[in-house]
């Protein structure tokens, strides 16, 4: 497991500034984004230099870290939520990283090839089937070498499940900060079986220590 690192890096400063400009309740979802998530050890994850892709991006906050955090790396965030990236947009011209945003009403995978492509805490918004098919179509995407990173919540330690289920049943269907309607967490070592059988190489650790939330990478290499 990782130990817990929450000061945003200087990389992690910059991307942060590129909302300064924006509505407060989205300047203070992307900061508690940050403190929560362990964006450091998903970017590191990533090529260090490349076409990489992010779907359900949100505001754009991983994708401007890994844009930010390596110049080598030029860096697509997609997502359904239009407003979402009307921010993500905005913050992005803000920046000097080879970073754009798009809106993707359809839900698919856009074209490759891509060395990369991520999901930060948005798989688990489908149901399983969904999943699978997407990470699937994902796959099918990778130009070859190219890895898939997945970063989701695991399913232990049980007391951090619960306490995760219960942030994000106020998120989406309280506050509706976040589409989606209903939860799927899926065992990361089924994610990680689903990949192997499309003939990716897998690995996996925990995220977690010293944190509220069971986070955990899956990585999926495609064969050069």
């Amino acid at each position: 497991m990782s130990g817990p690192r929450r000061r945003p890096s200087a990389a992690g400063r910059a991307a942060l500034a590129l909302y300064g400009g924006e509505p407060a309740a989205a300047r203070a979802h992307v900061l508690v984004r940050w403190w929560s998530a362990p964006f450091e050890p998903v970017a590191a994850a990533l090529p260090a230099s490349g076409r990489i892709l992010e779907i359900g991006c949100g505001h754009g906050l991983f994708s401007a870290y890994a844009a930010l955090s390596e110049p080598g790396r030029t860096v697509t965030g997609t997502d359904i939520d239009a407003g979402k990236i009307r921010l993500a947009q905005a913050a992005a011209r803000r920046s000097t990283a080879r970073l754009t945003f798009a809106v993707d009403e359809s839900g698919a995978v856009p074209a490759g090839p891509w060395d990369a492509v991520a999901f930060v805490d948005m798989l688990y918004l489908l149901p399983a089937v969904s999943q699978r098919r997407l990470l699937t179509d994902a796959a099918a995407v990778l130009a070859p070498g190219g890895t898939l990173v997945i970063k989701e919540m695991g399913t232990r330690p049980r007391w951090k499940v619960r306490w995760n289920t219960l942030q994000e049943t106020v998120s989406v269907k309280v506050l509706r900060i976040t589409e989606g309607s209903a939860f799927d967490f899926v065992e990361p070592s089924v994610m990680a079986g689903w990949l192997r059988e499309l003939g990716l190489t897998t690995s996996s650790r925990r995220l977690d220590r010293g944190r509220m939330h069971p986070h955990h990478l899956l990585m999926a290499r495609r064969p050069s």
